[in-house]
């Protein structure tokens, strides 16, 4: 035998006496690397966004299940801004991504991250228009349309609440009876002058004076706010907080019969119709807040949002 056949002979010889040493090793390595690639499945097979055709105004659901509890909690990035997700099983986490008349339509980028591994996914948000209203406010009525700066702040503090707690259950019900008379995302103009940073935030009930105001869902009362406090363009105002970042606010009202602090069910009388603050006439302006921002109420009194 040549030199040059007996190196390769010898070489042969030693892989497959290894094999036939070494079997079970082989064996045990190929069934552990498998089920570490069959163990972390790729995260976008594991991730719901909903709604599938979403528009401005709506809430991005993003449902992150199978996460493992070894880790950190998993994380969701949009428009450069971190959202806390919840844990609503012992592996499944939600997050809730608003949008709103203002936001540009098109591609959002969504970063994902669980278990160690990160992904990005692609929604696109739809375009929607927003009919266009002429307001005309009496200068003289309730300090005229120019808040007080302890209004704002008590206000802005609130919306950017995020408890750990969820209180609500089901979908949200109608705060009151009456007939929407403005929907939300309603541009305007004020008295001639276009508010440019301006949408409706939220939903308008035409009811008599004095008809009541109950909580749409369950929640902690965090905000108490009258007229004879400063809030002079809100009006008498209550805020709840159904937790995770999931607000409500009531504005404009003749009476309030709650205070801060207060737990409320679902269907639990609030308060009543008014006209307070900066308002042509008696009505409930509903304005539900997500994450710090105004969202459309609507898809929230059509369906669950767990």
């Amino acid at each position: 035998m040549k030199f040059w056949q007996k190196n390769i002979f010898n070489w042969k010889l030693g892989i497959s006496g290894v094999r036939a040493k070494f079997p079970l090793f082989i064996g045990c390595f190929a069934l552990t690397t498998a089920i570490l690639f069959f163990a972390a499945p790729v995260i976008a097979q594991r991730v719901q966004v909903s709604p599938a055709n979403p528009q401005l105004g709506d809430t991005i659901s993003v449902v992150i299940q199978d996460a493992s509890k070894q880790g950190s909690e998993p994380t969701v990035v949009m428009d450069d801004r971190t959202y806390q997700m919840f844990a609503i099983d012992p592996t499944t986490y939600r997050a809730f991504l608003p949008t709103t008349p203002l936001d540009k339509p098109g591609i959002r980028q969504i970063q994902v991250q669980v278990d160690g591994q990160v992904e990005t996914l692609s929604v696109n948000v739809r375009n929607r228009s927003f009919p266009t209203q002429r307001i005309r406010i009496a200068s003289s009525r309730s300090g005229g349309l120019k808040p007080t700066q302890h209004e704002l702040d008590r206000v802005a503090a609130f919306r950017q609440l995020v408890t750990p707690e969820k209180y609500w259950n089901g979908r949200f019900i109608h705060p009151n009876r009456g007939r929407r008379s403005t929907g939300y995302g309603v541009r305007r103009y004020y008295n001639g002058v276009f508010a440019k940073d301006y949408y409706h935030r939220g939903l308008d009930y035409a009811s008599p004076q004095g008809s009541p105001v109950v909580a749409p869902a369950a929640g902690k009362v965090m905000l108490v706010g009258t007229v004879a406090q400063g809030f002079r363009l809100h009006g008498n105002t209550i805020g709840i907080d159904h937790g995770q970042g999931v607000k409500s606010v009531f504005l404009h009202l003749s009476r309030i019969k709650v205070q801060e602090g207060d737990l409320v069910q679902a269907g639990q009388t609030i308060g009543a119709v008014g006209s307070t603050g900066a308002s042509t006439g008696p009505h409930l302006h509903w304005g539900l807040y997500v994450n710090g921002k105004s969202i459309d109420p609507a898809p929230w009194l059509a369906q669950n949002m767990q």
